[in-house]
C-alpha cells in the first residue's frame, strides 16, 4: 500500500505544472549539443575544401592562406569571434563555386573571352546556392556570395557598394585578391611584392575597402613568407563558436 502511494505520489509530482529538470543539467546538455554542432560544421568545412583540393590542388592552399589573413584582419577590426569564424570559414569556401565551372575555362592560359568570362564569374553565385542550404551557413553563404563586389560599385554579381557589401566579403576581397597577385596563375606569373602592394594602395577606396587595406597590409608584409609555405589540409585558426 505504501509503495502504490510513493508510486502515484512521485507520478503526481512530476507532472506537477511549473516543474523541470534542473537548470545544470540543461546547461550541460546545450553545451554537448553545441560542441556537435560545431563539429558538424568544422567537418562540412574540411570536406568541402577537400574537393577544392580534388579540382585544383592551388585553389585549396589558397584558400587556407585566405583563411589565415582573414580571420587576423576580422579580429583587428573588433568583430566578435562567431563573426570572425564565419570569416574564415567564407575565406577557406570563397572559391567552391569554381567546381561548377569547367577546366577548360579555369586552367585556359591565355585571356577568357566574354562568353567564358561570364561563366567564371558565376562561380559566387554557384558556391551561394551549396552553402545557404546547409544549417549555420546563412552568413557565410552570403559573404561567398558577395566576395567579388567592388566599394565603388562596379564588381559583381550584385553591383552592391560600399556597407552595403558585407564586412565578412570586404575582407575575403581584400585577402583573395593580394593573394592572386602574388601567386603564379596559369594565364601569368606572380608579380612581384612591390607591385602587388602597388596595386592594392592603388584600388584602395575604389575596388577595395580602404580601412581593410590598412588593417592588411602591414600584417601580410610580415607574416607572408611564413604563411605562403601552408600546404597541408586547413585546421581553423580559431576554435571559437559555432554562431546561432
Amino acid at each position: 500500500m505504501k509503495e502504490e502511494m510513493a508510486r502515484r505520489m512521485g507520478s503526481v509530482s512530476l507532472a506537477t505544472p511549473g516543474w523541470r529538470r534542473p537548470v545544470r543539467t540543461e546547461i550541460l546538455e546545450e553545451k554537448v549539443i553545441q560542441e556537435q554542432l560545431r563539429q558538424v560544421k568544422e567537418t562540412i568545412v574540411y570536406g568541402l575544401h577537400q574537393l577544392l583540393d580534388l579540382k585544383d590542388l592551388n585553389t585549396g592552399v589558397h584558400s587556407t592562406r585566405l583563411a589565415e589573413w582573414a580571420v587576423r584582419v576580422a579580429e583587428a577590426l573588433g568583430v566578435d569571434e562567431s563573426y570572425q569564424y564565419d570569416v574564415e570559414v567564407a575565406a577557406l569556401l570563397h572559391d567552391i563555386g569554381k567546381i561548377g565551372v569547367p577546366d577548360a575555362i579555369l586552367n585556359k592560359p591565355g585571356r577568357l573571352d566574354a562568353e567564358e568570362r561570364a561563366v567564371i564569374d558565376r562561380h559566387p553565385e554557384y558556391g551561394w546556392a551549396v552553402l545557404r542550404l546547409l544549417p549555420g551557413f546563412e552568413r557565410v553563404s552570403l559573404f561567398v556570395l558577395h566576395h567579388h563586389e567592388r566599394v565603388d560599385g562596379k564588381g559583381y554579381p550584385a553591383g552592391l557598394q560600399g556597407e552595403e557589401i558585407p564586412l565578412g566579403s570586404r575582407i575575403v576581397c581584400v585577402v583573395d585578391c593580394f593573394d592572386a597577385m602574388v601567386s603564379d596563375r596559369c594565364y601569368r606569373p606572380a608579380l612581384s611584392l612591390d607591385e602587388s602592394v602597388r596595386r592594392l594602395q592603388a584600388g584602395s577606396g575604389t575596388q577595395w575597402d580602404a580601412e581593410i587595406v590598412r588593417l592588411f597590409l602591414p600584417l601580410a608584409l610580415q607574416e607572408l613568407s611564413e604563411v605562403s609555405k601552408i600546404v597541408e589540409p586547413p585546421v581553423l585558426a580559431s576554435s571559437l563558436i559555432v554562431s546561432s
